[in-house]
């Protein structure tokens, strides 16, 4: 059974910290890159950051040095620790290998106020 299951979001005011849980079925973690994607209100949906199976990162330029992934590869399970968020941040959180499966998960909101 494919899954995706994303969660952590929430509503956080800016400079705060939030950190996002996904578990994911083996048939997508397993040997793949891994990433977390957003997709903001009328935008299209973007990678932000990225881990491949052996740890290697690689982060969008907007959330460098403030976002870390990192993964477990025994509990299928990847997270997304976010610091010093900003209203840009806001948008719907997605796991997914990288690239992209055909199947999304639910996503978790992520607000961030000013």
């Amino acid at each position: 059974q494919v899954q995706l299951v994303e969660s952590g979001g929430g509503l956080v005011q800016a400079g705060e910290s939030l950190r996002l849980s996904c578990l994911a079925s083996g048939s997508i973690f397993m040997l793949n890159s891994m990433g977390w994607y957003r997709q903001a209100p009328g935008k299209q949906r973007e990678l932000v950051a990225q881990i491949s199976w052996g740890g290697s990162t690689r982060y969008a330029d907007s959330v460098k040095g403030r976002f870390t992934i990192s993964r477990d590869n025994g509990k299928n399970t990847v997270w997304l620790q976010m610091n010093s968020l900003k209203p840009e941040d806001t948008a719907v959180y997605y796991c997914n290998r990288v690239p992209g499966s055909a199947y999304w998960g639910q996503g978790t909101q992520v607000t961030v106020s000013s």
